[in-house]
Protein backbone atom coordinates (compact mmCIF):
# COMPACT_ATOMS: atom_id res chain seq x y z
CA UNK A 1 0.00 0.00 0.00
CA UNK A 2 0.91 3.52 -0.77
CA UNK A 3 0.01 6.84 -0.53
CA UNK A 4 1.67 8.26 -3.41
CA UNK A 5 -1.27 8.24 -5.77
CA UNK A 6 -3.65 10.21 -3.71
CA UNK A 7 -0.55 12.60 -2.65
CA UNK A 8 0.23 12.96 -6.68
CA UNK A 9 -4.10 13.61 -7.28
CA UNK A 10 -5.19 16.46 -7.96
CA UNK A 11 -6.29 18.81 -4.91
CA UNK A 12 -9.90 18.51 -5.49
CA UNK A 13 -9.30 14.30 -5.26
CA UNK A 14 -7.62 14.79 -1.94
CA UNK A 15 -10.33 16.67 -0.48
CA UNK A 16 -12.86 14.06 -1.43
CA UNK A 17 -11.01 11.37 -0.05
CA UNK A 18 -10.35 13.40 3.35
CA UNK A 19 -13.98 14.22 3.22
CA UNK A 20 -14.83 10.18 2.77
CA UNK A 21 -12.69 9.06 5.58
CA UNK A 22 -15.38 10.84 8.54
CA UNK A 23 -18.14 9.78 6.16
CA UNK A 24 -17.01 6.16 6.13
CA UNK A 25 -15.87 5.71 10.17
CA UNK A 26 -19.05 7.68 11.79
CA UNK A 27 -21.76 6.28 9.34
CA UNK A 28 -21.83 3.09 10.91
CA UNK A 29 -21.83 4.24 14.51
CA UNK A 30 -24.75 6.94 13.76
CA UNK A 31 -26.93 5.02 11.43
CA UNK A 32 -26.81 0.98 12.91
CA UNK A 33 -26.56 1.83 16.41
CA UNK A 34 -30.14 1.42 18.36
CA UNK A 35 -29.57 3.93 20.90
CA UNK A 36 -30.56 7.34 19.98
CA UNK A 37 -29.22 10.05 22.24
CA UNK A 38 -27.22 13.22 21.81
CA UNK A 39 -24.59 11.15 20.40
CA UNK A 40 -26.57 10.37 17.46
CA UNK A 41 -27.76 13.88 17.10
CA UNK A 42 -24.27 15.75 17.36
CA UNK A 43 -22.23 12.83 15.24
CA UNK A 44 -25.28 12.49 12.97
CA UNK A 45 -24.73 16.37 11.92
CA UNK A 46 -21.42 15.46 11.40
CA UNK A 47 -21.79 12.77 9.22
CA UNK A 48 -24.34 14.72 7.16
CA UNK A 49 -21.78 17.66 6.58
CA UNK A 50 -18.92 14.81 5.76
CA UNK A 51 -20.99 13.20 3.20
CA UNK A 52 -22.24 16.99 2.00
CA UNK A 53 -18.47 17.62 1.34
CA UNK A 54 -17.98 14.28 -0.17
CA UNK A 55 -20.51 15.06 -2.55
CA UNK A 56 -19.79 18.63 -3.27
CA UNK A 57 -15.74 17.99 -3.95
CA UNK A 58 -17.26 14.78 -5.93
CA UNK A 59 -18.82 17.06 -8.32
CA UNK A 60 -15.43 18.73 -9.17
CA UNK A 61 -13.28 15.64 -9.94
CA UNK A 62 -12.22 15.12 -13.50
CA UNK A 63 -13.75 12.25 -15.13
CA UNK A 64 -11.82 10.39 -17.96
CA UNK A 65 -14.13 9.78 -21.10
CA UNK A 66 -17.07 11.85 -19.18
CA UNK A 67 -20.62 11.19 -20.80
CA UNK A 68 -21.23 15.52 -20.43
CA UNK A 69 -18.39 17.31 -20.42
CA UNK A 70 -16.42 16.32 -17.13
CA UNK A 71 -19.78 14.86 -15.84
CA UNK A 72 -19.43 10.39 -16.22
CA UNK A 73 -21.73 7.65 -14.43
CA UNK A 74 -20.25 8.58 -10.90
CA UNK A 75 -21.09 12.09 -10.84
CA UNK A 76 -24.82 10.94 -10.27
CA UNK A 77 -23.80 9.37 -7.19
CA UNK A 78 -23.05 13.06 -6.44
CA UNK A 79 -26.08 14.30 -7.36
CA UNK A 80 -28.20 11.59 -5.23
CA UNK A 81 -25.89 12.01 -1.86
CA UNK A 82 -26.92 15.57 -1.87
CA UNK A 83 -31.02 15.16 -2.49
CA UNK A 84 -30.53 12.25 0.07
CA UNK A 85 -29.49 14.00 3.04
CA UNK A 86 -31.90 16.97 2.25
CA UNK A 87 -34.69 14.34 2.29
CA UNK A 88 -33.78 12.10 5.38
CA UNK A 89 -33.30 15.39 7.23
CA UNK A 90 -36.88 16.60 6.15
CA UNK A 91 -38.47 13.76 7.25
CA UNK A 92 -36.70 14.11 11.10
CA UNK A 93 -37.97 17.39 10.88
CA UNK A 94 -40.48 16.24 9.99
CA UNK A 95 -41.59 13.54 12.78
CA UNK A 96 -41.16 11.04 10.45
CA UNK A 97 -38.21 8.72 11.70
CA UNK A 98 -38.58 5.62 9.70
CA UNK A 99 -38.28 7.21 6.59
CA UNK A 100 -35.41 9.12 8.06
CA UNK A 101 -33.80 6.05 8.95
CA UNK A 102 -34.56 4.38 5.48
CA UNK A 103 -33.25 7.51 3.93
CA UNK A 104 -29.66 7.46 5.64
CA UNK A 105 -28.61 4.06 5.90
CA UNK A 106 -30.05 3.62 1.99
CA UNK A 107 -27.57 6.34 1.24
CA UNK A 108 -24.88 4.35 3.17
CA UNK A 109 -25.28 1.51 1.49
CA UNK A 110 -25.36 2.94 -1.98
CA UNK A 111 -22.82 6.24 -1.22
CA UNK A 112 -20.46 4.70 0.72
CA UNK A 113 -20.79 0.93 -0.41
CA UNK A 114 -22.00 1.43 -3.98
CA UNK A 115 -19.78 4.25 -4.91
CA UNK A 116 -17.37 3.64 -2.58
CA UNK A 117 -16.91 0.19 -3.94
CA UNK A 118 -15.95 1.41 -7.42
CA UNK A 119 -13.16 3.26 -6.02
CA UNK A 120 -11.49 -0.04 -6.36
CA UNK A 121 -11.91 -0.46 -10.28
CA UNK A 122 -8.01 -0.92 -12.03
CA UNK A 123 -6.93 2.47 -12.85
CA UNK A 124 -8.36 4.24 -9.76
CA UNK A 125 -6.80 6.07 -6.96
CA UNK A 126 -8.06 4.11 -4.58
CA UNK A 127 -6.76 0.84 -6.44
CA UNK A 128 -3.08 2.27 -7.13
CA UNK A 129 -2.72 2.98 -3.59
CA UNK A 130 -4.02 -0.60 -2.54
CA UNK A 131 -2.18 -2.21 -4.55
CA UNK A 132 0.15 -0.79 -5.72
CA UNK A 133 -0.13 0.16 -9.01
CA UNK A 134 -3.54 -1.04 -11.49
CA UNK A 135 -4.44 -4.27 -10.62
CA UNK A 136 -7.31 -6.42 -11.40
CA UNK A 137 -7.54 -7.16 -7.63
CA UNK A 138 -10.05 -4.54 -7.57
CA UNK A 139 -12.57 -6.58 -8.74
CA UNK A 140 -12.09 -9.16 -6.14
CA UNK A 141 -11.98 -6.43 -3.15
CA UNK A 142 -15.78 -5.04 -4.67
CA UNK A 143 -16.70 -8.67 -4.86
CA UNK A 144 -16.49 -9.43 -1.17
CA UNK A 145 -17.48 -5.55 -0.19
CA UNK A 146 -20.53 -6.37 -2.06
CA UNK A 147 -21.21 -9.72 -0.17
CA UNK A 148 -20.41 -7.91 3.04
CA UNK A 149 -22.67 -4.94 2.42
CA UNK A 150 -25.51 -7.85 1.36
CA UNK A 151 -24.64 -9.32 4.36
CA UNK A 152 -25.64 -6.48 6.34
CA UNK A 153 -28.47 -5.22 4.99
CA UNK A 154 -29.83 -8.90 5.60
CA UNK A 155 -29.20 -8.70 9.26
CA UNK A 156 -30.68 -5.21 9.61
CA UNK A 157 -33.83 -6.01 7.36
CA UNK A 158 -34.21 -9.89 7.15
CA UNK A 159 -35.25 -11.54 3.54
CA UNK A 160 -36.94 -8.54 1.72
CA UNK A 161 -37.54 -10.80 -1.74
CA UNK A 162 -41.03 -12.92 -1.71
CA UNK A 163 -42.37 -11.64 1.05
CA UNK A 164 -46.06 -11.55 0.48
CA UNK A 165 -47.92 -8.90 2.19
Amino acid sequence: MTLSPLLDAPLILQLHVAAAIPAILIGPFVLFRKRVDRWHKRLGYTWVVAMAALAIFGLFIQSHGGLWGHFGPLHGFSILTLWSLWTGIAHARAGRIHAHRATFQGLWYGGIGGAGLMQFLPGRTINQMVFGGPSELGYVVIGLGVCGFAALWYQQHGPAFGKTA
